[in-house]
């Protein structure tokens, strides 16, 4: 039985895709008015890695980005937020295959196959598993991190949606379409 392993290329794009989703979880995020809630640009950044990458990649990016992020700049890791970091690089990570960015076309099927991919696993955890798991680990009141979580979620379907997006289309005009060269008579 053949093991099949993370590429070099994979296990750097996981180490440098945490290292840019810290800058720009400190550097490139807005207040929301909502305690310990912000509108994250960090999120658009990990669609496109998991898109590019796959789920395993997109699950440890979201992971120890998210984690890092915390650690270094709050003292401590909110271990529920880090666990749908996670979850959403992984299950957005999903579709990349059948989205297949390397093949130099994102167009507006895949679009619409992103974007509500991204709206459905983020509503799911942001919405649903962050909030319980505020709950369950740390007994915060329900009412406070539901409308975390609520805000969150929102503000990142909005900010996948269009940096997500607006990424992915500018990845994939770098790639060659398969069709692209022909050959001359």
């Amino acid at each position: 039985m053949q093991r099949k392993h993370l590429s070099i290329k994979t296990i750097v794009a996981i180490g440098i895709g945490a290292a840019v989703f810290v800058i720009l979880g400190r550097f490139a995020s807005i207040p929301t008015g909502i305690p310990n809630t912000q509108i994250e640009t960090s999120y658009g950044f990990l669609a496109l890695m998991s898109i590019i990458f796959g789920p395993i990649a997109g699950a440890l990016i979201g992971l120890i980005g998210h984690a890092l992020k915390d650690l270094i700049f709050y003292g401590s890791i909110w271990w529920s937020w880090v666990i749908v970091s996670g979850l959403v690089g992984l299950l957005i990570g999903l579709v990349w295959r059948k989205i297949d960015i390397e093949s130099g076309i994102f167009n507006m099927k895949k679009i619409i196959t992103f974007n509500v991919v991204q709206v459905i696993v983020q509503a799911f955890g942001w919405f649903a598993v962050a909030p319980f798991l505020d709950v369950q680990i740390y007994a915060e009141p329900a009412n406070k991190v539901y409308l975390q979580g609520v805000v969150a979620g929102a503000a990142n379907i909005v900010t996948v949606g269009v940096i997500g997006t607006l990424l992915l289309l500018a990845y994939a005009k770098t790639r060659s379409q398969s069709d692209s060269l022909n050959k001359d008579i």
